[in-house]
C-alpha cells in the first residue's frame, strides 16, 4: 500500500520540493473529517479550483464516501474521464480535430500526446492506472440531466411530494421546506420577486402546499392548477380568500402553471431517474456513488430550481439520520457564487445557509 493510502485520508497531490529545505516532495493529505461540517475554495479565474474540487472527489470515491455534485456549469463532468490503461485510443475520442489541426498534428498523435502527459502526471505523484481502475471498482460515476435528454434524465415528477415523518414533526424545517418550495415554483413560472410575508401569491400558494402536506397528500403541478382556482380553504389569516386573492388574479396565476405544464421543454423535467437522495448516493446493490447534476444546458430560472428542490430533499434527508463523526457523504456545488447574492434571496440561498450552519 502506498505512503497516501489511508483509510479517511485524502491525498490531494505533492507539495512543491525544498519548502521544507529538502529534496523530496511531501504529501498533500487531508483528513476526510475535516470535512463533516463544510469547507469553502476561494481562487481566481483559472486558480484550480474545480480541479482541486474533482480531486477531492476522487479521493472521497477511493474511500467508499458517496457524493452528490451539483455542476452549474459543465465542467464537473470530467470524473467520468478516467482511463485505466491510459491508452492513447482512449483519449481520441474527447481530442477536437481543430486542436489537433492548429498544433500540426493528427488527433491520434495528440491523443498519444495526451496519455504519455497523463502518464507522466500520474508517475509524478507516485501513481498509476491501477489507482484509475480502483477509483471505478470502488464507486460508479453517473452523470444525471436534469430537463434533459442526454446522460441520465432525472424526474422531477415527484419533486413536491409530502415530506418524510421526520420533517413534517420539525415545525422549523416544515415551514422552510414549504416556504422554499413555493419561492422555486413561483420563481419558475416567472415571478422572481416574492416575498415569504409580504407576496400575497406567495402565501396563498404556502398554504396550498401545506394544507395539502399536512392532509397527507403529494403536491402536483395538475393539482395547483386546480386547487388555485378552487382552494381547498376558505380564509387566509383572518381574511376570506376571495378578499385577499380576488378569483381573476387566481386565475392568472393557474394559467402561469398550467402555461408550464403544457410546455414540451417542461415535459422533460418527467422523465428520468426520480429525484431521491439515497438512490444518488447508493446503487441498489449498495455500491457509493458520484452522482453529477449538470445544468449547464438549462435557464437561470430552471437551475435555481432544481438546486433549491435538491436541497430541500437533502435537508430532509439529513434529518432522518444519526448523527456520526466521520463523513457519511459529500455534497459539492461548483461556481456557487451565483447562488450567494449578497442583497437578493433566490430560492436556493436559504437552503444553501442551512447546510452552513
Amino acid at each position: 500500500m502506498s505512503q497516501y493510502e489511508k483509510l479517511g485520508v485524502f491525498y490531494l497531490g505533492t507539495e512543491n520540493k525544498g519548502l521544507d529545505g529538502g529534496d523530496q516532495a511531501d504529501f498533500m493529505l487531508l483528513d476526510s473529517r475535516d470535512l463533516v461540517t463544510h469547507a469553502m475554495c476561494v481562487g481566481m479565474t483559472g486558480s484550480g479550483k474545480t480541479g482541486l474540487g474533482i480531486c477531492l472527489l476522487e479521493e472521497a470515491a477511493m474511500d467508499g464516501i458517496p457524493a452528490i455534485v451539483v455542476d452549474p456549469k459543465g465542467d464537473m463532468g470530467n470524473l467520468l474521464l478516467t482511463f485505466p490503461d491510459l491508452a492513447p485510443s482512449d483519449f481520441e475520442p474527447w481530442i477536437h480535430p481543430e486542436e489537433a489541426e492548429a498544433q500540426g498534428m493528427t488527433q491520434a498523435e495528440m491523443a498519444a500526446q495526451k496519455a504519455s502527459i497523463w502518464r507522466q502526471g500520474l508517475a509524478d505523484s507516485m501513481q498509476d492506472g491501477e489507482r484509475i481502475r480502483a477509483l471505478r471498482q470502488n464507486a460508479e460515476f453517473a452523470l444525471y440531466t436534469p430537463g434533459g435528454q442526454f446522460g441520465r434524465p432525472l424526474s422531477l415528477e415527484g419533486m413536491f411530494k409530502r415530506p418524510e415523518e421526520a420533517a413534517m414533526a420539525d415545525p422549523e424545517l416544515l415551514q422552510e421546506v414549504i416556504s422554499t418550495t413555493a419561492t422555486s415554483l413561483l420563481h419558475l413560472v416567472g415571478i422572481t420577486d416574492a416575498d415569504p410575508v409580504s407576496s400575497r401569491e406567495h402565501v396563498f400558494l404556502s398554504t396550498l402546499i401545506q394544507q395539502a402536506w399536512l392532509g397527507g397528500h403529494d403536491v402536483a403541478i395538475a393539482s395547483l392548477v386546480n386547487w388555485i382556482n378552487k382552494p381547498p380553504f376558505k380564509t387566509i389569516g383572518v381574511m376570506d380568500v376571495e378578499t385577499y386573492l380576488p378569483e381573476k388574479e387566481r386565475f392568472q396565476l393557474a394559467l402561469r402553471f398550467n402555461n408550464l405544464l403544457a410546455s414540451p421543454a417542461f415535459a422533460a423535467f418527467m422523465e428520468g431517474e426520480p429525484l431521491d437522495i439515497p438512490s444518488l448516493l447508493y446503487t441498489p446493490e449498495g455500491k457509493p456513488k458520484i452522482s453529477i447534476l449538470t445544468l449547464a444546458h438549462l435557464g437561470e430560472a430552471e437551475r435555481m430550481f432544481v438546486v433549491a428542490l435538491l436541497l430541500n430533499r437533502m435537508i430532509a434527508w439529513m434529518r432522518t439520520e444519526q448523527g456520526t463523526s466521520s463523513l457519511r457523504a459529500l455534497f459539492y456545488m461548483d461556481e456557487v457564487f451565483g447562488y450567494f447574492p449578497p442583497v437578493a434571496n433566490p430560492p436556493a440561498k436559504k437552503p444553501l445557509l442551512t447546510l452552513l450552519k
